[in-house]
């Protein structure tokens, strides 16, 4: 998980400029319209929900805007457009594999911007399960302030994790199948610990290792370009990058 987490941690500081911009707003709403459409549209059953919910609100999304959301996703209010949930995959430079989640209401626009994303910038839009098969779902907690780790190890087993990693000072995620993450976020709560996210999130089996700082370059710039794509929800690669490569490398 090392490459990858090394970029969570990165995308997440970038979240809080993307905010500003809109981009950030665009997700998180419709993150509660799909989470309301697939469960009951009230957070108080509804996990997914709830956590998309509290993510809004940390962004500082309005609550009118976010009951909008949840009525649209319900199937009580409508703007007129309807969104579709579509999975892209492709290749990066070095053979990088690259997943995409998507929210869209026009999947022909959709797939010509990712299409455009990857031919300018060294990569291809690939074939549905090019390189899925190279990825498993999991769910992960998100835990700061982690002073003791084998206290996190501990309470990790309690809530049925399968693995837990460090990937900053007093930072960790935590593991587990995803119909565990409901659990083992209230388990971590309950030890004490601050969750801060909890979501799914799909997870390489492998990974390509990038050491060229021009193949760096050009993979970070492709996957920042895609992420930028508004109808663009989430993108994973399977890449592992020393940490000052990747740094040197986001100054594209």
């Amino acid at each position: 998980m090392a490459g990858h987490s090394k970029w969570a941690n990165i995308k997440r500081q970038k979240a809080v400029v993307d905010a500003k911009k809109g981009k950030t707003f665009t997700q998180l709403s419709r993150a509660i319209i799909v989470a309301a459409r697939s469960g009951i549209p009230d957070p108080a059953g509804n996990f997914q929900l709830r956590t998309a919910i509290d993510k809004a609100k940390a962004a500082g999304i309005p609550n009118d805007n976010i009951e909008r959301a949840i009525a649209k996703g319900a199937g009580t209010w409508s703007d007129g457009s309807v969104l579709e949930e579509i999975r892209y995959e492709g290749y990066g430079p070095g053979g990088v594999a690259i997943l995409i989640e998507a929210l869209t209401d026009n999947r022909n626009r959709t797939a010509a911007d990712l299409r455009a994303a990857f031919s300018k910038n060294g990569g291809n839009l690939g074939e549905t399960g090019c390189v899925s098969w190279m990825f498993a779902q999991k769910g992960v907690c998100v835990v700061q302030g982690v002073e003791n780790e084998e206290k996190l190890l501990e309470a990790s087993l309690e809530g049925g994790a399968d693995s837990y990693e460090m990937t900053e000072v007093e930072t960790g995620e935590v593991v587990t199948e995803v119909g565990n993450l409901e659990h083992l976020n209230k388990t971590l709560k309950e030890q004490g610990f601050q969750v801060t996210d909890a979501e799914l999130r799909w997870i390489p089996d492998n990974f390509v290792e990038v050491t060229d700082t021009e193949q760096a370059r050009s993979l970070l710039k492709l996957i920042d370009t895609l992420e930028k794509l508004d109808d663009v929800q989430n993108v994973t690669a399977n890449f592992d990058m020393a940490e000052n490569l990747m740094t040197a490398s986001m100054a594209y």
